[in-house]
């Protein structure tokens, strides 16, 4: 059975990106030192066409996140530039260069219509303007089987979790406190969100949480 998963890193006081969030600094401020554990690591470093990197308890949290991966959904935050609006020339094409890292099909939740981009990898960038649960069916679709990753951001992810729609919940937490930003359980309304406890590891610079969602 296909899966909706989300892996996450966010700090102790539960924010996925710091306060003014732009183009310049596309995680806010201290945003990016919620991603610090990664960025060493030679399983983020490849994939990304960096040299070097470290191995550590944390290699295999993300080379999991990889498998068994057939498409993914972001919310327009996330793909950018932040501020959202109409896309005008759509000559912006995301934050990672000619060569994305996800190399299969992505669903852009967004407002505004814009035709698909084919980037390098396999990656296509697919835009949906009616809502979440059509990102979704889209997603699946087009994973052929295979789990669906949800990127982020907070807001997206949370609107996941209020509608029932998200099967597993992964937070990296860094030892970082933001104070303000993008948060996640948030505006949940009035859903009864329950996560029971797969498991814990723990690693340089963050803790790994896993959480399968109890609907």
């Amino acid at each position: 059975m296909s899966k909706l998963r989300c892996h996450i890193s966010i700090s102790l006081d539960g924010f996925a990106a710091g306060p003014n969030q732009s183009q310049e600094n596309p995680l806010g401020e201290g945003g990016m030192q919620l991603h610090d554990w990664v960025i060493r690591l030679a399983a983020w470093r490849e994939p990304h066409g960096y040299e070097g990197g470290e191995v550590n308890e944390s290699t295999r949290i993300v080379e999991e996140s990889r498998e068994n991966v057939g498409a993914g959904v972001m919310g327009r935050n996330m793909f950018g530039p932040p501020g959202g609006g109409p896309w005008g020339d759509e000559q912006w094409t995301g934050w990672w260069g000619d060569n994305p890292p996800f190399h299969y099909p992505v669903f852009v939740l967004t407002h505004h219509p814009r035709q698909p981009l084919d980037m390098e990898g396999g990656t296509t960038f697919h835009f949906v303007t009616d809502g979440i649960e059509r990102a979704l069916e889209q997603a699946r679709e087009a994973a052929g089987g295979k789990d669906v990753l949800l990127s982020g951001g907070a807001e997206v992810v949370n609107e996941y979790l209020a509608a029932g729609l998200l099967d597993e919940l992964e937070l990296s937490v860094a030892p970082v406190l933001l104070g303000d930003g993008a948060r996640l359980f948030d505006d949940l309304g009035d859903a009864k969100v329950q996560l029971e406890q797969v498991r814990v590891v723990e690693a340089p610079g963050v803790a790994h949480l896993t959480y399968r969602v109890v609907t």
